[in-house]
């Protein structure tokens, strides 16, 4: 069950992740006033990013569809009592961590199957991730398509809460107080829970890229 409307600004740290700007407050004040244009013009800004979130953290691009209409239902219905103590995006981003964690708790209750790993054929966003070792190939300044597949794949394997942080700071790009605001943590929490997640990553992927072992050469199979 979604939790009431109310509960997204009570439990959202208002202290963090920036003050909405000036002509985002305008935009805000539209949204509260009913504007179509303005609500409009906020799922054209965002609703990219509330799927790509989505997908980075359900694995699932019709459960992420889905999450971008309930997102944005929710911030229609509950932007009258946003008063801009923090980013829009911020606040948005709030709503869509908790949706998707709502929709990861009802599909654990009703589904037994496990979903298929889905790799996906455009952009990853793992190319920022600093888990490979590049120091052999030092003009190589990007992930090629197949490690960037396997660093997908070992993002999948982690927990939640590891994969969430993950995506937020690195894939997503968002500042440790922006990241601390949405998840309701301090910045110094979210420093220390991402080092955990990193080292977690790394270790998933450690046996992924390890150089396959060279064949024996002929002659000495042939003794």
């Amino acid at each position: 069950m979604a939790r009431p409307l109310g509960d997204e600004l009570s439990q959202l740290r208002l202290t963090g992740g920036g003050c909405a700007e000036p002509d985002e407050q305008s935009r805000i004040q539209q949204l509260q006033a009913g504007s179509e244009e303005a609500f409009n013009w906020l799922v054209a800004t965002y609703a990219s990013t509330v799927y790509r979130l989505a997908y980075r953290l359900l694995n699932n691009p019709a459960d992420s569809s889905d999450i971008v209409q309930e997102v944005f239902l929710r911030v229609f219905r509950g932007v009258r009592h946003f008063e801009g103590h923090c980013a829009l995006r911020t606040w948005i981003y709030h709503i869509a961590v908790n949706t998707v964690w709502n929709q990861n708790r009802w599909w654990r209750r009703h589904r037994e199957q496990e979903r298929p790993l889905q790799i996906p054929d455009g952009d990853f966003g793992t190319e920022k991730l600093d888990v490979v070792d590049e120091s052999q190939n030092p003009l190589q300044d990007t992930l090629t398509l197949e490690a960037q597949q396997l660093v997908w794949k070992a993002l999948l394997r982690l927990n939640e809460s590891q994969r969430l942080i993950l995506v937020l700071r690195e894939m997503e790009d968002l500042s440790y107080d922006e990241v601390a605001a949405i998840l309701n943590l301090t910045a110094g929490t979210v420093k220390s829970r991402l080092a955990r997640a990193r080292l977690a990553l790394k270790r998933e992927l450690e046996p992924m890229l390890a150089p396959a072992p060279r064949p024996a050469p002929v002659w000495h199979l042939a003794e």
